[in-house]
């Protein structure tokens, strides 16, 4: 499908995207590499635990980038002079906990002396590595409250993450979903599906039952778009003529057939002009 917002369709599900690694980086990985940055762990924890071989090689990954970015930023290399004899030097580094999905990882940024330098990997205030977040809305959009998120990040990642932040990341996304909800619609639809499905929602503390009233489209060219999806107590024929409404206001102008699964009162809402909105009849709004 197309329109998931954000581009968040092009994900797998759950997490973050994992690229393909370069035949370059594979063959330069050797069994041997492998095995001296193993260097004795065995266990779960060793390995992919908090502080193990992982959250360490990300801190060195991460440390040497920083350099190479530092470099290219002043024009020379380390233990070298600037050109010219003077100019931006290099002038330490600043310690920060960068929260990794591997466990905290202690880093150390360089700076330089006239502070123009601004490292793109991790940027000046972040404190959490790509993909984080998306940890932290996986989980939401499993159900769990920020006092659950809060405890499992701790248990898993060993990184504490306070509420504020747990529902400020969570907050983000909303502009994605308002946005994706109002986007512009195209002209016309060879087919519209309609349907509802009741789906157990966690609110105010309580698990509830509402209804999620869908609509999926396929367009003149053959793929899927999810048009809305909009959330209910229940499922009516009333409300659907406002799904209708809403998908008129985007830009909708023709559905040229229309698959429901029969709700009562759905002809009657219909308007009179138009044919009955049940499977393989055509439907202008």
């Amino acid at each position: 499908m197309r329109s998931e917002p954000g581009g968040r369709g092009q994900r797998p599900a759950g997490g973050v995207p994992v690229p393909e690694l370069s035949l370059e980086v594979r063959n330069r990985l050797s069994d041997g590499v492998i095995d001296e940055l193993l260097a004795g762990a065995r266990t779960e924890e060793e390995i992919v635990g908090p502080g193990g071989v992982l959250s360490q090689l990300t801190k060195r990954l991460v440390e040497r980038a920083l350099q190479a970015e530092l470099t290219e930023h002043l024009g020379y290399e380390p233990h070298q002079e600037p050109p010219g004899g003077t100019g931006n030097t290099r002038n330490g580094s600043t310690a920060k906990t960068l929260a990794t999905e591997h466990g905290p990882a202690e880093i150390k940024t360089p700076r330089d002396r006239k502070a123009s330098f601004d490292p793109q990997l991790v940027r000046k205030g972040q404190r959490r590595f790509e993909g984080f977040d998306d940890k932290i809305l996986a989980l939401y959009s499993r159900g769990l409250s920020t006092r659950d998120i809060e405890r499992h990040l701790a248990e898993l990642y060993g990184v504490n993450v306070g509420r504020d932040l747990i529902s400020r990341v969570t907050d983000t996304v909303m502009d994605d979903v308002r946005e994706w909800q109002q986007r512009p619609l195209d002209d016309v639809y060879p087919v519209l599906f309609l349907d509802a499905l009741v789906l157990k929602i966690r609110e105010g503390g309580t698990v509830q039952r509402k209804a999620c009233y869908l609509a999926l489209g396929v367009t003149v060219e053959g793929d899927r778009d999810v048009l809305g999806m909009w959330f209910q107590e229940t499922e009516g024929a009333k409300f659907w003529m406002q799904v209708l409404n809403d998908l008129k206001q985007r830009g909708v102008q023709d559905i040229l057939i229309c698959c429901v699964d029969g709700l009562k009162g759905f002809r009657k809402r219909s308007r009179p002009s138009t044919r009955p909105p049940s499977c393989r009849h055509a439907l202008s709004i």
